[in-house]
């Protein structure tokens, strides 16, 4: 399949580092598929910086904008342990030197918030972690990319609403991973829109039945696609748009469904 330049154009598509460089590079080339760079693992330590530059050169040459998902196991931004905090604020600080690489469209980041955890110290934790966004704030406003912070664990719109107010910045945004929404908050997207569209920038894409994050094509679960998008055409709302299939398959069957269904028709 080769999903019409009008989608390809409209969207990004999951790709981490790893998976790009060795094998879905050439795929993304030849069916100007945008990619969403995942930096997980350990490539921000022991990557030759001449393959991020190689890759970044050859999407330009292409005319292929990306986004850059910086990386978030392991990581704590607003940890009160001062040893974990430095060592994640580091590995933060290694993806953000790549917005000069990549120029990416934005880069993604998680506010690793968890209300059993950090709530019992809400004051100490928002501390920290505006301290850890607003010195990555800078160094994205530098290069003219925003911040999208995503919800992955939080079950509402609080913590979010919390730091993007504390930040006050154009270039800090929300993500609305609605996958996540499902699985994790178990909660519809009317909880979280509209209290967060004034920061709404991006959207990640996939679905499931509700008991885990499986990433499947949109339309293969239970999430309210039509009504989501129905609320962005109404209230004017353009997002950047990332596809977060977990294989082939399930990419060309979200192509395939963004298709049929005109989904991004005024989006």
């Amino acid at each position: 399949m080769t999903p019409k330049k009008t989608l390809t154009q409209r969207c990004f598509v999951n790709a981490p580092w790893q998976a790009l460089k060795n094998g879905y590079l050439d795929l993304f080339l030849t069916h100007g598929i945008q990619p969403e760079i995942g930096l997980e693992g350990t490539c921000l330590y022991d990557e030759d910086p001449a393959e991020f530059r190689r890759v970044a050169a050859l999407l330009r040459r292409h005319d292929l904008a990306c986004t850059l998902h910086a990386p978030f196991f392991d990581l704590a931004p607003g940890a009160l342990d001062p040893h974990i905090l430095a060592a994640s604020r580091d590995k933060l600080r290694r993806a953000f030197e790549l917005l000069e690489v990549f120029r990416p469209r934005s880069i993604v980041c998680h506010l690793q918030f968890e209300e059993n955890k950090q709530g019992y110290k809400m004051a100490a934790w928002k501390a920290s972690a505006l301290a850890t966004w607003q010195e990555l704030l800078q160094t994205a406003a530098s290069f003219n990319v925003p911040i999208m912070l995503e919800n992955t664990y939080e079950k509402s719109a609080a913590a979010h609403t919390t730091i993007l107010t504390g930040l006050n910045s154009p270039y800090a945004g929300f993500c609305l991973d609605v996958g996540h929404l499902l699985s994790f908050a178990r909660s519809p997207w009317q909880d979280w829109l509209p209290t967060l569209s004034p920061w709404l920038g991006q959207l990640h894409l996939h679905d499931n039945d509700g008991n885990s994050d499986q990433h499947l094509a949109p339309g293969q679960g239970t999430f309210d696609f039509p009504g989501l998008f129905q609320f962005l055409r109404h209230h004017n709302l353009h997002p950047l748009i990332t596809l977060e299939p977990h294989s082939q398959e399930d990419l060309w069957q979200a192509f395939a469904y963004l298709e049929e269904t005109g989904l991004f028709t005024g989006v």
